[in-house]
């Protein structure tokens, strides 16, 4: 793949003798720039067999404007090394931070071992940055006898603190599946909880609703500067997706929810999934020539479980029926709508076929369950749908849930509801695949065992083996003969160093079909 920000010519002569227009870490300090400058951490990702990206993002003073950085490309070294002491360096290199990405360095590291751990690290400025741990995939067919996940996201700054985030870095994960919702766009203000009731905030977000680059970059780094995010998003790998709130609430294609000019949308769209890009540890695939922001994305380990991931937002067409809780209306089962594009779901359909592996995955960002969500007080007959979930779309959602019935072990893994739930996916009577739901880091505050009101939502679902609403994360661990849920759960968000336990936890058996008690 072309390097999008190499070193010109000129710098690689004589080694690493830069460009007079490049910022050597020596010359950074002369010219002002001699503050800490990775104050936001370090993060690897999109690990493949060969290596993985590893990430940081230079910003002495992240929450001022120009956030303490000369407008002008820095040089950032980097080291990978066999042992967390690098005594065994294996690869290193230099690497350009462009202003115009924000100063973030995206370094693809390439040429390394299968199967096995690393360490990483960056220098500039004479200081030298957190230590991270990254890990490639296993070889392309090896005998794998464990992967363990945990799927996070939904992480409201101002609603908890992210306790949650702190134990997952202490877990023994293979990596990270981040759902999305890395910042929220709402700006200060009242807030209120999934019950809507008022809460306190823990802290706030400075500054109003983002529209501009400069404000989404001021997001991220008032949340990447949590220390407890800080040390996840070094401990292990990770799988980044976005959902709405890295633009805003329940935005589709170029839609969004103000009914705002598509061509005036698309251009907030593009700065915030630029920002949303300068932040996560992904390949500069990712990031089109048109500044389109987009990703799908395939994950194998080993013969035991291949990992799907999918862009629900970008092609998605408007929310059919009004939006949020609505009954059902002709436009649910439009055959044109589509959570994904045509391009997608004929990836995914290769990509099942084509699979030789025990588990087929499909880690996403929206509930694929069709849930019946009315209330205990509500006298209505017929079902009431979120349409901003797959069961707004019903006709893509059948023919996947079909993909699924022709296929072998397949579980899905969502975010996005703020709140735990075990579900089997049914076609007609069948049971094709079950669904692992995790709840927020924050999102919702403090939370219920059970949610109010849930109680109907059990009785009028019976696929909906499970339900929680703690915050937290959910810990996939897959075996060639089940794959477990384990949901991650802390009593309040509103308080710090709550302890982690775990709510429930359950099982798909292979081949066998519905969610067990494990």
């Amino acid at each position: 793949m072309m390097d999008l920000f190499p070193l010109s010519r000129r710098a690689l002569v004589g080694g690493l003798s830069l460009s007079p227009f490049i910022l050597t870490s020596a010359r950074a300090q002369t010219l002002g720039f001699g503050d800490y400058p990775f104050t936001l951490g370090v993060c690897a990702g999109d690990p493949a067999p060969d290596g993985f990206v590893i990430w940081t993002r230079l910003a002495p003073r992240p929450l001022e404007p120009g956030y303490g950085m000369p407008m002008k490309p820095v040089a950032v070294d980097w080291e990978v090394a066999e042992d967390d002491g690098f005594k065994t360096v294996i690869a290193k290199g230099t690497q350009v931070a462009p202003p115009e990405l924000g100063h973030s360095v995206h370094v693809e590291v390439a040429g390394l071992k299968p199967g096995r751990s690393y360490w990483y690290r960056f220098h500039c400025a004479g200081q030298k940055s957190l230590t991270g741990r990254a890990a490639t995939l296993p070889a392309a067919g090896a005998k794998v006898e464990k992967v363990r996940f945990a799927a996070v996201g939904c992480q409201h700054l101002e609603y908890g603190w992210y306790t949650a985030f702190r134990h997952a870095a202490q877990e023994d994960l293979d990596f990270f599946f981040h759902y999305g919702d890395f910042i929220y766009e709402a700006s200060n203000g009242f807030q209120l909880d999934d019950h809507h009731q008022p809460i306190t905030p823990v802290r706030r977000y400075l500054g109003g609703e983002p529209f501009t680059i400069d404000a989404y970059r001021l997001r991220y780094a008032q949340t990447t500067l949590d220390t407890d995010l800080q040390a996840a998003r070094a401990a292990h790998p990770w799988f980044c997706t976005y959902d709405d709130h890295e633009v805003q609430n329940n935005w589709a294609g170029d839609q969004d929810q103000n009914g705002t000019a598509p061509e005036l949308f698309i251009t907030r769209r593009r700065m915030a999934l630029q920002a949303w890009y300068e932040h996560m540890p992904v390949r500069r695939a990712t990031l089109m020539r048109d500044g389109t922001v987009d990703f799908h994305k395939r994950a194998d380990y080993g013969d035991l479980v291949r990992l799907h991931l999918p862009n629900t937002r970008l092609y998605r067409t408007d929310q059919p029926c009004g939006d949020n809780y609505q009954l059902a209306c002709a436009a649910q089962t439009a055959p044109g709508a589509q959570m994904i594009n045509p391009e997608q779901e004929a990836w995914l359909n290769t990509g099942f076929a084509q699979s030789h592996q025990q588990w087929q995955g499909l880690a996403q960002q929206v509930m694929m369950c069709p849930l019946d969500r009315r209330n205990p007080d509500d006298t209505r007959t017929a079902p009431l749908f979120n349409m901003d979930s797959w069961a707004g779309y019903q006709a893509q959602r059948e023919r996947l849930f079909a993909l699924f019935g022709r296929s072998r072990n397949v579980v899905v893994v969502t975010g996005d509801e703020h709140q735990n739930f075990a579900n089997d996916l049914m076609l007609g009577s069948r049971i094709v695949a079950s669904e692992f739901v995790s709840t927020s880091i924050t999102s919702g505050g403090d939370g219920h065992d059970v949610r109010p009101g849930n109680e109907r939502w059990m009785a009028d679902n019976p696929f909906l083996k499970w339900t929680n609403d703690r915050r937290g994360y959910v810990v996939s661990e897959i075996t060639p003969g089940s794959w477990v849920g384990h949901y991650r759960t802390v009593e309040a968000v509103s308080r710090r160093d709550m302890p982690i336990s775990t709510a429930a936890s359950w099982a798909v058996e292979a081949s066998k079909t519905g969610l067990v008690r494990a």
